[in-house]
């Protein structure tokens, strides 16, 4: 007769060992260990054996249904989610502590009809003051408010109440009384989360759960939730910038492609009609060191100011400084300069700052930044209606970069009269009332400006 086995299993990442150890070797915690007892194999084996199948059905026999979805009102966020809410969705809203997660949950429960806001974090009275700050009083009557954290509690609410949309805030203080462990683990995460998700796809209700960035940059672990949601949207920006961003990396019912655009004041994340104007509005008159480029944030084009300073080093060793763009594509891109155009930077500090608290992660930001180093270095100013963008490769050759038109559309509306780019791009220019300078490598950029 077979025996139950016993195993050891962390409460804080869910790793399991045949024998108990004081610190568990996967997350590196002490004390967290404790014994749990798995059914024999034998008695396993006889309850599939006996477990009826499936019932399966033929696609074409399948009627589909025309969800109606659920408009928020914020045009930014109903054209990242495909349209609107779709009912019975499961969706996760993440970002950094601080970053306004629940001040843009609220904000979308206030403007949706029915729905409950369930809050594990803060009371209904505190939640109540936010909401106050947010919106008038009577844009708060179809929002119902609750503070819990027991997930089997939450969603009896939900089964008896089913209302359209509901935010979880947050999944990490949320708590199953049937998996043992303090709320925010690993096991807790993905139990609540599992349970939430049969919740929302038999009552048709859509949730909205927060999750916490933690400090590797995960959601409550190593992709403990992205794989479980239907869409997975995180909100992005330097909390010290009023800039947010608004990014889908999953959406099961529309395009990852799209990012909106926001600005943080007092009334909570306001929509940004034209962000390339916002960010270039305090930029700065006869400045070396000073060059435009423009980015893509999802389909959006974004022209954004990226800033150089050149000096010479104090000490033997020079110093290189990036906020908002890659440090070891920094890097790279001195040694280009260094060898391919001859400028003696091995000498002088060089720093980077991109304006507004974008991230230029794109390669379109490699010609700008070579451009602004440059002209930080002979002292020379390009002016305020130059902008760049192309690839710069090891060699120096300047790259074509996607979506050319739509960046140089951009870039006229927003008043730029110069444009350098790859010369592969310049021949694909159209009649613009703008002129398009087209670069084979770096030497001849810097020899031409």
């Amino acid at each position: 007769m077979a025996k139950n086995t016993s195993l050891f299993e962390c409460q804080s990442c869910g790793a399991q060992f045949q024998k108990w150890v004081g610190r568990c070797l996967e997350c590196g915690k002490w004390g967290t260990l404790k014994e749990t007892v798995s059914a024999p194999q034998d008695a396993r084996k006889a309850v599939a054996t006996n477990r009826p199948g499936a019932m399966l059905q033929a696609l074409a026999d399948i009627q589909g249904k025309d969800l109606q979805r659920l408009q928020t009102t914020i045009s930014e966020v109903d054209r990242i989610l495909g349209g609107g809410v779709v009912p019975g969705s499961f969706i996760l809203l993440g970002g950094e502590p601080g970053i306004g997660k629940s001040t843009l949950a609220l904000q979308l429960a206030l403007m949706i009809p029915q729905t409950l806001y369930i809050s594990g974090e803060e009371s209904v009275e505190q939640i109540k003051l936010r909401a106050d700050r947010l919106m008038a009083k009577s844009q708060k009557q179809s929002v119902q408010i609750a503070n819990e954290t027991n997930v089997e509690t939450i969603i009896a609410t939900l089964m008896a109440h089913k209302p359209a949309v509901a935010v979880i805030d947050s999944i990490q203080t949320m708590y199953s009384e049937e998996v043992e462990g303090e709320p925010g683990n690993v096991s807790q995460v993905r139990a609540c989360a599992v349970k939430l998700l049969a919740c929302a796809k038999s009552s048709r209700t859509a949730i909205i759960i927060i999750g916490h960035v933690t400090k590797d940059g995960t959601m409550a672990g190593p992709r403990t939730l992205e794989h479980l949601v239907d869409t997975v949207l995180y909100l992005e920006g330097d909390r010290f910038h009023t800039m947010r961003l608004l990014r889908a990396v999953k959406n099961r019912f529309g395009s990852t492609d799209e990012v909106g655009m926001f600005t943080m004041d007092e009334h909570g994340l306001v929509e940004v009609p034209n962000p390339s104007a916002l960010l270039l509005e305090e930029r700065g008159e006869g400045m070396s060191g000073s060059v435009v480029t423009c980015l893509m944030e999802g389909t959006r084009p974004l022209l954004v100011e990226v800033q150089a300073l050149v000096n010479k080093t104090t000490f033997g060793y020079p110093v290189r400084k990036a906020s908002g763009f890659d440090i070891n594509r920094l890097h790279v891109l001195i040694a280009v300069l260094e060898r391919r155009v001859g400028l003696p930077l091995g000498q002088y500090d060089v720093h980077i700052n991109v304006v507004g608290g974008v991230k230029a992660n794109e390669p379109a930001a490699d010609l700008a930044i070579c451009l602004a180093v440059a002209s930080a270095f002979k002292n020379k100013i390009l002016g305020n209606d130059l902008a760049a963008f192309g690839e710069v490769g090891l060699g120096g050759e300047v790259r074509s970069v996607r979506l050319y038109e739509k960046r140089l559309k951009e870039c006229e509306h927003i008043g730029m009269k110069r444009v350098i780019t790859s010369r592969f791009n310049a021949k694909e220019k159209k009649k613009a009332a703008i002129q398009v300078v087209g670069v084979k490598n770096i030497e001849e950029l810097i020899s031409h400006v």
